[in-house]
């Protein structure tokens, strides 16, 4: 029996491939690192191509051997089993690299120089403008969105939910936060992020930005859009469908949490003080944001008399610290460290806002069977939003969260189909419970 177990490669461990692939990914990054982030010019350009095509076989050799066994994949063990996604040291390099490349974007963009110089081209082509960093991360963004939804897809493609949903957050973040802002500049009005809303994106509802919007008509038209999005549409949606009508389906930062940090869900904090801490930090940002922009406005109506240059002090702090600091060095690069949803769970003010109505007012909640639980973990494992839903099923209670975002991957992964979304997609366990069921049953006799 021993030499049996040592023969038997380990399903959960990193295949020789996916090593390859890996190798290939270090490879490719840290030579666009060290000669993009540099105050000069990318070298030849074949050479910098044949960078790019490495990185991109790398990626696909990696997800080409993940494992198809979706038993496998979702247990709440085999999650810990791998060195990027257990705060191994491929874990700590990924977020090392992912930091470093957000303090170059907000604070040093100099040091991107060469690797704003290799997007000119395709951003002359496609915006008629010059390159600039924010060009540059919106489309490695996007790119990574597409191709970690993919293989997320893949990973879940026995749901027709995650199938749909996952195709949304691809659709949303390629055409309405890359393509359309592209073809507007090129059109000669406003870029406008149509995916993104006040207060999340905080700029949008400013004095300054309403007199440069207000220039064009789909500027104006956008930006009242924006705020009878925060005041009716949110309500209205929030009540039929929880927050995950935007969270899960159409936020850009939700889409990147569910596809590229799909592989690091399960390191989100699960501990008591990790909430009670989480319900202080985010409603002190939506308390913020609003302060921030009543104070910009009141500042205009008084023509700077009552409060001068304090209120453009608040929105400096804020955009340091919310917009800069939280939401993107520590909202991403932190992902293989805290988890993909730090972000949203600690500082987001529109997940924030969603989230009271969705306590408050909404038909949509997560429905248990306490009965049929068999308390295996999988549904707190890959909670990313940091919620022991298995103490609520061992319970028989609905989990009504305000944190909750929806993405019904506690309801996917559990093998007994205790847990179900309410309020439309009933669906979700029946479509994978009878086979998992098997599955397990199986392997218990072989075990047996």
């Amino acid at each position: 029996m021993k030499s049996l177990s040592l023969a038997t490669p380990n399903p959960m461990l990193t295949t020789p491939v996916q090593k390859l692939g890996l190798a290939l990914l270090a490879t490719s990054v840290f030579y666009i690192l060290y000669e993009g982030l540099r105050l000069k010019s990318l070298p030849a350009e074949p050479l910098t191509l044949l960078a790019f095509f490495v990185l991109i076989t790398g990626l696909w050799l990696f997800l080409r051997d993940e494992r198809i066994d979706f038993s496998k994949n979702t247990n709440s063990l085999a999650v810990w089993m791998r060195s990027l996604s257990a705060r191994g040291i491929w874990g700590w390099l990924v977020g090392i690299v992912l930091t470093e490349f957000y303090v170059c974007l907000y604070w040093v963009p100099q040091y991107m120089a060469g690797m704003i110089q290799l997007f000119d081209p395709f951003s002359q082509v496609f915006r008629h403008k010059p390159a600039d960093q924010w060009f540059v991360y919106g489309a490695f963004y996007t790119f990574f969105v597409l191709v970690m939804g993919v293989r997320f897809i893949f990973k879940y493609r026995h749901s027709r939910y995650h199938l749909v949903r996952t195709i949304s957050v691809m659709f949303f973040q390629l055409g309405f936060s890359f393509l359309i802002p592209g073809l507007l500049l090129r059109l000669q009005e406003p870029e406008l992020y149509f995916t993104y809303f006040w207060p999340l994106a905080y700029s949008n509802a400013t004095p300054d930005t309403w007199s440069w919007q207000s220039q064009t008509s789909i500027g104006a038209w956008f930006f009242f859009f924006g705020l009878a999005m925060f005041f009716v549409g949110t309500p209205i949606l929030t009540y039929f469908f929880g927050k995950r009508w935007y969270c899960s389906w159409v936020c850009g930062c939700g889409g990147l949490a569910e596809t590229a940090g799909d592989p690091f869900r399960h390191l989100s904090d699960k501990s008591l003080k990790a909430w009670k801490i989480e319900r202080w930090m985010i409603h002190s940002v939506l308390v913020f944001v609003v302060a921030m922009t009543a104070l910009l406005w009141i500042n205009v109506v008084t023509g700077r008399g009552l409060l001068g240059s304090a209120s453009e002090g608040f929105y400096k702090t804020y955009s340091f610290l919310i917009g800069a600091a939280f939401s993107g060095v520590v909202g991403v690069g932190f992902y293989p460290l805290m988890g993909s949803r730090v972000w949203c769970r600690f500082g987001c003010p529109m997940a924030a806002w969603l989230g009271l109505w969705q306590k408050k007012a909404s038909k949509f909640r997560i429905t248990s069977n306490g009965g049929q639980c068999i308390s295996c973990g999988n549904c707190s494992t890959h909670c990313e939003m940091g919620i022991d839903v298995r103490a609520y099923a061992q319970q028989g209670q609905d989990v009504v969260r305000s944190s909750c975002v929806g993405c019904g991957i506690c309801a996917t992964v559990c093998p007994r189909g205790v847990l179900r979304l309410e309020g439309s997609d009933k669906d979700i366990p029946e479509r994978t419970t009878q086979k998992r069921t098997v599955h397990i049953k199986l392997e218990d006799v072989k075990m047996l």
